[in-house]
């Protein structure tokens, strides 16, 4: 009798009413001679098939007028409907101006089409090619913005569908524009379409300096930054690279830390006679000054290779490297190499190249493997002076994470991995700790040209924040205010599926709930972050079918499945992802790089500004740097605090491709306030060097917290870590909360086991003791890595601690589920439980 969903979300009546196979053998024979039929649709009614056509095109008939309304400032869309009778090729549309009666006009400069023009995500324009396959269905989205100054009336004027291999067709265009004033260009009502423009979006992208950076400063040859000095060779590389952070991480200093031995520098190796092709350096010339980038270039060659250099490095202390190979005539080479010659000081610790983080091997030996292993650079560096590098081609594209690494691979880059023969070494070389990056013998021919891209990155970012740290707890779940404030948390994460926030990474729909809670929150005191990342995205989101119109632009493809919803509607060509049975949310995979970063930066600017969120909470990222930066500069305008911090699980997987989650995500460190790292991070079995590099943040700047059943909340304080409310396991913040309260830990400076400067040790080398110390008092965290229950004593160097010994009261106070309070002397032994530890308090009576 009828056709029934069970709510009108199950609908998309009446796009989803199938054409019978003889209405559309009657439709064909009614139109014979086109190659195409169009169908021009109201943005109300998206179009959802591919594979088959609503029956209301076929009552309807294919058509050569469009009329449709809107308002005055309004992100106006509409949509033509390309229905293939055969297979057409670079379709594209071409509009004319709009022009009413009285000869005002809308200028066709302000019209586009989606799906062949646009805006890449890091600002560059994009072009796309549409090719239909016979007997499908192209949706083309059609963006119109009217200006706010447009008289209203009837604006008349033309789109012409052409092909490379079809007749062109000619559809008029009529748009009734109203005299009232759109409100915010209409994005108040999504469902309307509205917000495909932030598809287009450029908001953001100007590298303008963010704090705490400051600006790039030009001196002859060297670039200074925040903690940081860059000094360029005369071939265009980096001669040395400096860093002036304390060996606490707290704060600057005037001696410099040295990273590199000598030159990062480039061996052409000629395979007759095994010698260096040497190239003739021609010396730096800057073509780019700002305070947020600097750029320069050269070129070194000889008779038969030319390498044009182009460098730039950001604010952030991000340099980029293109290097551009051209043979000048037939050339046999045994090897092409990169030496990066580490200080030795400047290299303690590494993570990458299938090294989980912690101390350097000796030697490492790593060859390309881009089908199972997310693996194509390294971080090596001490806490205070690091650098992570990454080996790339001018076709590098971001591969997918978490969970997804294996449908989306990395590129084996043509240069480097030269058919898997390139790889990496790395071990002592005489003076240096040298990182050789090799890529085996190789034939160019005459004008053959090859890119040795390669990226750096130098750590730390900035000093680490403490007080940040003590000041701000965090509390991830949705509850009352009040309920949450009794806890003593200060800033509260609100995850999706709850009543603020239901549907994943499309904070939106409920956005007036999520404003009041904020308001109450923000009037007693607290911060409120919302859950929001681009990995994947709820079904809910208004755009979907039109951004399923972009082919694999946005979603994924793959095997389809998952929820019944998605398996009727979406249908096939893409990957199910997160599901939450209890509100069916059910989101798809995003496909990587992608306009829907324009989107997720407009977004972010659209919560800040209109529901008051005070950051985001990252749960694992999809995105680059570009769009971390342009998304920081949202947050934190006008004032906003704009925080951010960085769930990830362990990626070190076969399914997320064997990578560190800190290396995997250094590029985005330089705008976190806190990791949370996180699932699968072992706190009990791996050694205090893992905890320093892949855990606890500080050689990048940052501070972090566990997770994996509460952690260790013995050893997270020796870095300043607790967990988080109520994600606490058995490990209960709270009381060491109370403990930080108690002793005052605001304005106290830390003092790390890995500072020479520490000024308390043990007698035990597995049991490490890290000072919080202010004027007249301490706080020491010590923690064991002993394979048993250890006795230590205490060695305190009291001048560096600042207190007189015959003054000094010393005392183990008691902390719920964590120790029981006790009275010590400076010769006590303290026994000290097989993964356990103590906080201890010392004072000047």
């Amino acid at each position: 009798m009828q056709i029934e969903s069970i709510n009108a979300f199950n609908s998309v009546y009446p796009m989803e009413v199938i054409a019978t196979t003889s209405e559309v053998a009657q439709l064909k024979a009614k139109n014979a001679e086109p190659a195409y039929l169009v169908f021009p649709e109201k943005r109300n009614y998206p179009i959802v098939m591919k594979n088959d056509i609503p029956q209301r095109w076929v009552i309807k008939g294919p058509q050569q007028t469009f009329t449709d309304q809107a308002l005055r400032g309004e992100n106006f869309s509409f949509q033509l409907g390309i229905y293939a009778l055969k297979d057409l090729q670079q379709v594209k549309l071409k509009f004319s101006d709009l022009k009413d009666k009285a000869g005002n006009k809308i200028s066709a400069k302000l019209i586009s089409c989606l799906n062949t023009d646009g805006i890449a995500y890091d600002g560059n324009p994009l072009r796309k090619e549409v090719n239909i396959v016979q007997n499908q269905v192209q949706a083309l989205w059609c963006l119109l913005s009217i200006p706010t100054t447009a008289k209203a009336g009837s604006y008349n004027g033309t789109v012409m569908v052409t092909a490379a291999n079809a007749p062109t067709q000619s559809i008029k265009l009529t748009i009734q524009v109203g005299a009232q004033l759109s409100k915010e260009n209409g994005i108040n009502e999504p469902w309307k379409q509205t917000r495909l423009t932030w598809l287009n979006s450029t908001l953001a992208q100007k590298n303008t300096v963010i704090a705490p950076y400051t600006a790039l400063l030009v001196q002859g040859n060297t670039i200074g930054l925040l903690g940081r000095k860059v000094e360029l060779d005369k071939n265009g590389f980096p001669k040395q690279i400096q860093t002036f952070f304390s060996q606490e991480m707290t704060d600057y200093t005037p001696t410099p830390n040295n990273l590199l031995a000598e030159n990062i520098h480039f061996h052409f190796v000629r395979k007759a006679d095994g010698k260096n092709i040497k190239l003739n350096d021609g010396g730096v010339e800057f073509t780019k000054k700002e305070a947020g980038t600097v750029q320069w270039k050269t070129k070194n060659a000889n008779d038969s290779l030319r390498m044009d250099v182009t460098g730039s490095l950001e604010f952030d202390g991000f340099l980029t490297y293109t290097v551009k190979v051209t043979a000048l005539q037939d050339v046999d080479l045994k090897d092409v190499t990169m030496h990066i010659p580490f200080n030795k000081t400047a290299a303690t610790y590494m993570m990458g190249f299938g090294q989980k983080g912690g101390l350097r091997p000796e030697q490492v030996e790593w060859k390309w493997d881009v089908a199972t292993k997310n693996q194509d650079g390294a971080w090596l560096g001490n806490v205070n002076a690091g650098l992570q590098y990454s080996l790339r081609d001018e076709k590098y594209v971001r591969p997918l994470n978490t969970n997804f690494y294996l449908q989306k691979p990395l590129l084996l880059p043509t240069s480097w991995g030269n058919g898997n023969k390139g790889g990496v070494t790395i071990g002592i070389k005489g003076s240096s700790m040298l990182a050789n990056n090799y890529t085996g013998e190789r034939q160019m021919k005459k004008g053959e040209v090859l890119y040795y891209n390669f990226t750096l990155l130098i750590t730390p970012f900035h000093t680490i924040d403490t007080d940040f740290q003590w000041a701000n707890r965090f509390y991830h779940k949705y509850n009352s205010i009040d309920s949450i404030k009794a806890t003593g948390a200060t800033v509260v994460n609100i995850h999706h599926a709850t009543p603020i926030n239901p549907w994943i990474n499309y904070p939106f729909i409920e956005h007036a709930k999520m404003k009041s809670y904020i308001d109450e929150a923000h009037q007693k005191g607290l911060k409120v972050k919302t859950y929001n990342t681009v990995r994947e995205l709820s079904n809910r989101a208004y755009e979907t079918f039109p951004m399923r119109s972009l082919g694999h632009e946005i979603y994924s493809p793959g095997k389809g499945g998952g929820f019944s919803w998605l398996q009727e509607h979406v249908k096939d060509d893409y990957i199910a992802a997160w599901f939450v049975p209890e509100i069916k949310d059910a989101a798809i995979v995003n496909s990587g790089m992608s306009r829907w970063h324009n989107y997720y930066v407009e977004g972010m600017n659209w919560l800040t500004k209109n529901v008051g969120i005070d950051g985001i909470y990252l749960d694992d990222v999809a995105f680059d740097r570009i769009t971390m930066k342009r998304v920081k500069r949202v947050l934190t305008q006008n004032g906003h605090p704009g925080i951010i911090d960085l769930h990830s699980a362990n990626q070190y997987n076969k399914s997320d491709g064997f990578n560190n989650s800190a290396n995997l995500y250094m590029e985005h460190f330089p705008y976190l306030n806190r990791l949370w790292f996180g699932e699968y991070f072992d706190y009990e079995k791996n050694k205090p060097d893992f905890f320093l590099t892949e855990v606890s943040g500080i050689p990048f700047g940052l501070m972090g917290e566990m997770l994996q059943d509460g952690g260790n909340q013995w050893r997270g304080m020796v870095y300043g870590m607790t967990n988080r409310l109520p994600w606490s396991g058995n490990n209960d913040p709270r009381p060491i909360w109370k403990v930080w309260d108690n002793f005052g830990m605001k304005g106290t400076k830390m003092m790390g086991y890995w500072s020479e400067n520490c000024p308390v040790k043990t007698n035990n080398a597995e049991v490490l003791a890290t000072v919080y110390k202010k004027q007249g008092s301490a706080l020491v965290a010590i923690a064991s890595w002993a394979d048993q229950d250890v006795k230590v004593t205490l060695n305190i160097d009291w001048k560096k601690l600042g207190i007189d010994p015959a003054k000094a009261s010393i005392t183990i106070p008691d902390v719920v589920n964590f120790q029981k309070g006790e009275y010590l002397t400076t010769s006590s032994e303290v026994m000290v439980p097989k993964g356990k530890g103590y906080l201890i308090v010392i004072k000047e009576k």
